[in-house]
This record gives C-alpha cells, structure tokens and sequence, in this order.
C-alpha cells in the first residue's frame, strides 16, 4: 500500500506533527509511506521519521536556501482555494494554492491523508481520481468557526473517510456535518514506548508540560498547588513548554510566593526523561482536543490529575484506576486530588503502575493496525461510492465534467 501524507510544516514541532511522524513510521515498517509537507522553514526536522518514510516540500522558505520560494511573488499574493476562515489562512497564498494542487494531481498512491481542514480542502478538490481521500481532524469542530464548518460541510462529502482523535468528536461530526456516505471513525493519536525506565513514584514532583497558553490554565494549576504546598512543603512542581502566557504565570508564582516550589522549565524535547522524574502528571486545560501529554506521562508510568474537559481526557483516564478526572476550573478539586495521591503512596504506585499497562493501548502499532484496517477497507469497497460522491462534489461546486467518466454518469475531468 502506497500512502501519503499531506502535513502543513513537517519542520516543526506540535502534536499534530509528532503523531504523524509516528503513524508514517509504523506504518512504514510495512508500506510505502512519504510526508509530504507544504512548508519547509529549516534543514533538518525536529522529529525522525524514519529510514523507511520518505520526508518532501512544496514551498521552501528557508531564506538561506538557493531554492527559496519566499520571494516568489505569487506569495505575496491570497489564497483563494485554502479557507480564509482557517486558522493557517495567512500562511497560504497563491504560490501554495498552486504548489499543493500540482502535487496532488500528479499523486500516484493508494491512500492520501490530510492532516488539517484546510489541507483537507484541498485534496477534497484538487485530488486526481483514484485514492482513497481520509481527512484527519486533529482539533475538534466545536472550535472551527461558523465559516469553516459551512466550507467543510460543502466538500467533505468528496472525502472517503474523516477520522477524529476522540470518539466525542465523531459524535459531533455526525449530529452537525451530515456527510452521507463519507466513513466517520475516531482513532486516537499515538505515542511509541519511551525506551526508558518509567516512573517509580518516589520523586517528589507533580510534572505539566504543553504550550504556556490561557486553554492550558496554568494559573489554575499555580492557585492549586498553593494549596499543596502549604500541606506538603516537599513537593514540587514544574512546568515544560513555552509561550506567550509565561510572564504571567511568573508574576503569578511570584506573588504567591511559590518561587521556590513551582518552576518553569521553559521547552523541552524530548519529554520523556522529565516525565520519568516525576511522581504525578497534572493538566489542567479548559479544552483538550486529545491530551497527548495525558498519554505520554502515562506512558512512563505516572497517574495522571486531569481536568474531565472536552474531548480526550475521559476517553484516556479511567477515573480512580490509572489517574483522576476532576470538575474543570475548579482549584480546590485540582489541590485534593493532588494531595490524595501525595498522601498516599502506594495508591499513587498502584495508579502509575496501572497508567503503564492501559495506556499501550496508544502504542503506534495499535493505531497504526486501525488505520491498516480502515484504509484496507476503503479501497476494498471499490470505487462506486468515491466516483459518486466526487461527482456530487463536482456539481455542488458549479463544475459539471463528462471526461473520464467511467461507469459513472457523472465525474471529474481527469487531471494526471
């Protein structure tokens, strides 16, 4: 099976791209797998992707580079075919408008997967015939604006296959989307073995990791270790990642006069060492669309406080097995489940323990078979169904083709 990847920066660093990376290399072990990325911003990438995953670009903006694509001036020039209502928006232009389309005219593959709505558009329009067409959604779509949604609503139905990474998220997509025809699966993101000892529940750090940014509420997770320490004054917490809120957050520590009990660590890559040297993981977000920290602190073997907000982590914690779900916002129910597990420390081993086991569940060989599973059952079902849809796309976007018709009525004009 020959599958592709359209990815926005394969360069970077995020959860989208951390868990495409896993799934193309798993996947590769059995496969001809390539990410394709529309941009390149540096030489190397901050993730491996594997001997057996072939890694390209389409538009490179390395200003270094002799193939540096930043001053062509179609660049300078708007996007018409990715949405404006997309949050990516202002990093496409023409000159990717053009680029990603070319690309995917000439794919020669049995499956291509996008991995944001605005990708999603454009392999919804502008992908030749033939692959089966599977859009990722690796946000939620009770975040996509009213805009967006009307946009994925008239193309979606083009698609073959949208998966979500929670199953709430699927529920959603089919209560408010209505894309007959089009497969809605939820299948989790992944995240591989650490490769390192886990956790053994006796260092004194609570660990939170992710972007410094106000959905994380990391002031809420600061208030609530106040109310920690003055109990435990042996415990410590520290905070990994970057952004725009850690001024904030210091002043915040430093008012409270924390500073010497809550310290952050600034980014790091990679997390799994400093996961293994804490005893409790704590996210404390108002929205998540996964949680893959939840998972890879799991992962090396600590329980995790969680905060049961929409979507993922009530479909990754088992609440009083393997970590604790509490009321979102709420700091006094971050501070008691906290020192619940502070206090008690075979509970809190007991718990990391059970963290390790269940949360193999996530491991890329499991993903990657589901994914095996759907892509094997999409081309299975022949091309009735895709020929159909493509054609209704075709109509409802005011572009009637008779060319390469085949057994159906009505199609796409061919154009590879």
């Amino acid at each position: 099976m020959h599958i592709s990847f359209l990815i926005h920066n394969a360069y970077g660093i995020g959860g989208t791209i951390r868990t495409t990376y896993n799934l193309a290399r798993t996947l590769g072990e059995q496969h001809d797998v390539e990410i394709v990325s529309v941009f390149r911003h540096r030489d190397v990438p901050v993730f491996d992707p594997g001997p057996n995953v072939r890694l390209s670009h389409l538009v490179d903006i390395r200003k270094k580079s002799p193939a540096y694509d930043g001053g062509d001036p179609e660049h300078a020039r708007p996007a018409r075919v990715f949405p404006r209502s997309e949050g990516r928006y202002k990093q496409y232009s023409r000159l990717t408008d053009r680029r990603i389309a070319e690309h995917l005219r000439r794919l020669e593959c049995d499956v291509v997967v996008g991995t944001r709505p605005g990708l999603n558009v454009h392999m919804a329009r502008e992908a030749r015939r033939g692959p089966v067409r599977v859009g990722q959604e690796h946000l939620t779509l009770s975040t996509h604006s009213k805009a967006l949604k009307r946009t994925l609503r008239g193309v979606y139905p083009r698609l073959d296959a949208v998966t979500t990474v929670t199953q709430a998220d699927a529920e959603t997509y089919r209560d408010q989307m209505r894309l007959p025809g089009v497969r809605l699966e939820a299948v989790p993101n992944s995240v591989p073995e650490p490769g390192l000892e886990p956790a053994d529940g006796t260092g004194k750090w609570v660990v939170a990791a992710g972007r410094l940014a106000p959905v994380k509420r990391y002031d809420l997770l600061i208030r609530a270790f106040e109310k920690v320490s003055a109990v435990r004054p042996d415990w410590r917490l520290r905070i990994y990642g970057g952004g725009d809120q850690r001024g904030k957050l210091r002043a915040l520590i430093d008012r409270l006069g924390l500073y010497n009990h809550i310290y952050l660590m600034g980014p790091a890559n990679p997390l799994d060492p400093e996961w293994a040297k804490g005893s409790i993981a704590a996210v404390t977000s108002s929205m998540e669309s996964f949680g893959m920290t939840i998972v890879e602190a799991m992962r090396c073997g600590l329980p995790v406080v969680s905060t049961d907000c929409p979507h993922g982590p009530a479909e990754i914690i088992d609440d009083g097995v393997d970590g604790r779900l509490v009321p979102t916002g709420d700091v006094d129910a971050i501070a008691t489940a906290l020192l619940g597990l502070i206090n008690d420390d075979e509970l809190r081993q007991r718990m990391g323990q059970e963290a390790l086991k269940r949360s193999a569940r996530f491991d890329p060989s499991q993903v990657a078979g589901r994914y095996e599973s759907l892509f094997a059952d999409l081309m299975g079902r022949g091309t009735m169904r895709g020929t159909l849809h493509r054609a209704r796309g075709t109509l409802l976007s005011g572009v009637f083709a008779t060319k390469d018709v085949g057994h159906s009525m009505f199609g796409r004009a061919r154009t590879a």
